[in-house]
């Protein structure tokens, strides 16, 4: 099928080419043909914080060059879209309405800190969502580069802890997870976890 992209001064670009989707991400890398284009930099959303100002860029209910401010509102949220659970995203209430997704969350240096995607329920309701620019960048660059992007597999249910299931488990603190299940032959099996166990620790950090 043929893709056009209308551009902020009006012109419209057809034949646009599609370099690479990952539907795991939700995100999609395409080329266009056009003269007079400044590309946008992109923000590491890494060094942001619950309270950074942000501006939420797109076209919402066609409206063109929309741009709506707020703030991050939280960060690492997951399970928000069906399809996308296992995927964290950045809470925002910059209002972000049908036409915003896919629109750019951007600093007040306008740097890219996050893609548009998704809001609570059918109607805005004050609480937005962004894919992250450290996640967006990379996806970004290894469809570029031709490749698919790699996930990992650890292959064991969890289930965060509280104070009934530390006192429970006889722990002295609520902090960590609490391993539920593993998966037969998987990676979290062959390093030794088991149902019951709680990881306090990931990579040197505390969970």
């Amino acid at each position: 099928s043929q893709l056009t992209v209308r551009l902020s001064d009006g012109r419209s670009v057809r034949n646009v080419e599609i370099i690479g989707a990952d539907p795991a991400s939700d995100l999609a890398v395409l080329r266009i043909q056009a003269a007079g284009l400044t590309a946008a930099s992109w923000g590491d959303s890494e060094q942001l914080e619950v309270g950074d100002q942000v501006l939420a860029v797109g076209s919402p209910y066609r409206l063109a060059q929309t741009v709506t401010a707020g703030i991050i509102s939280a960060k690492d949220r997951r399970g928000i879209i069906r399809d996308l659970d296992r995927q964290d995203f950045l809470q925002t209430d910059a209002a972000i309405k049908p036409g915003n997704s896919g629109g750019p969350l951007v600093n007040l240096r306008g740097e890219v800190i996050g893609i548009n995607t998704a809001i609570v329920g059918e109607a805005y309701r004050g609480i937005g969502f962004a894919i992250p620019s450290k996640l967006a960048q990379d996806v970004y660059t290894r469809l570029k580069a031709g490749e698919t992007v790699p996930r990992g597999w650890l292959g064991a249910a969890m289930q965060d802890l509280n104070d009934r299931l530390a006192e429970q488990l006889k722990l002295q603190s609520s902090q960590g997870v609490l391993i539920a299940d593993i998966v037969a032959g998987s990676p979290a099996a062959e390093a030794g976890l088991q149902p019951g166990d709680v990881v306090v620790e990931w990579n040197g950090k505390r969970i």
